[in-house]
């Protein structure tokens, strides 16, 4: 009988597999290196990309936080152009209003009796200061600035004797007038009027 020993052929068997396990393990390991660095190429291109986008997003923020800057200077130069047009407005009113006041007084004072001293404004009422040869005088004056359009109310705050340099005792008054709207010409004061034409 012929014996055969297969222990030799066995040991290189189990070596050939040996080496197939090893080879298809590095294959493995050289895939998967490949893998990771084709993974990290596109991550790293994502992230280049990610940062291109961003420099340029930085960029179009500082162009328009540039524009908006500039923007908001000029709304605010607008801003201060209109506070000043409307103070010069109103001190264009108040002008007017000083102008048609004063022009006012020199119709409604009594002439040659009277002469005023000083007049002081504000946006309800206005303080004359005066001295006149008498009561009546004072009394005259008073009543012609409640018939005018430029006052409702006259109020005789002070009167007063006061002497002068040359030994002369003249009234020193004070009036308190408050503004008021323009007065309507009465039917009657019309109708005198036309009347006193006529008789004249």
């Amino acid at each position: 009988m012929i014996r055969i020993n297969l222990l030799p052929f066995r040991v290189a068997r189990k070596k050939e597999n040996i080496r197939k396990q090893i080879s298809i393990f590095l294959l493995l390991i050289f895939l998967f290196g490949a893998v990771l660095v084709w993974y990290t190429m596109i991550v790293n291109k994502q992230i280049l990309i990610v940062k291109e986008k961003t420099q340029q997003i930085n960029y179009q923020i500082l162009k328009y936080k540039k524009k908006a800057d500039r923007v908001a200077k000029i709304k605010k130069g607008l801003k201060i152009l209109e506070e000043k047009l409307d103070i010069v407005s109103s001190l264009k009113k108040q002008r007017d209003k000083q102008l048609v006041l004063f022009d006012g007084m020199t119709h409604l004072i009594v002439h040659d009796r009277m002469w005023l001293e000083s007049l002081k404004t504000n946006e309800n009422s206005v303080t004359i200061k005066g001295i006149a040869f008498d009561n009546l005088t004072i009394a005259d004056f008073m009543e012609k600035l409640e018939n005018s359009s430029l006052f409702d109310k006259v109020d005789l705050k002070t009167a007063r004797f006061r002497a002068f340099k040359d030994g002369a005792m003249l009234k020193s008054f004070e009036l308190v007038c408050i503004k008021g709207k323009p007065k309507q010409e009465k039917p009657e004061d019309s109708k005198q009027g036309r009347n006193g034409q006529g008789k004249k």
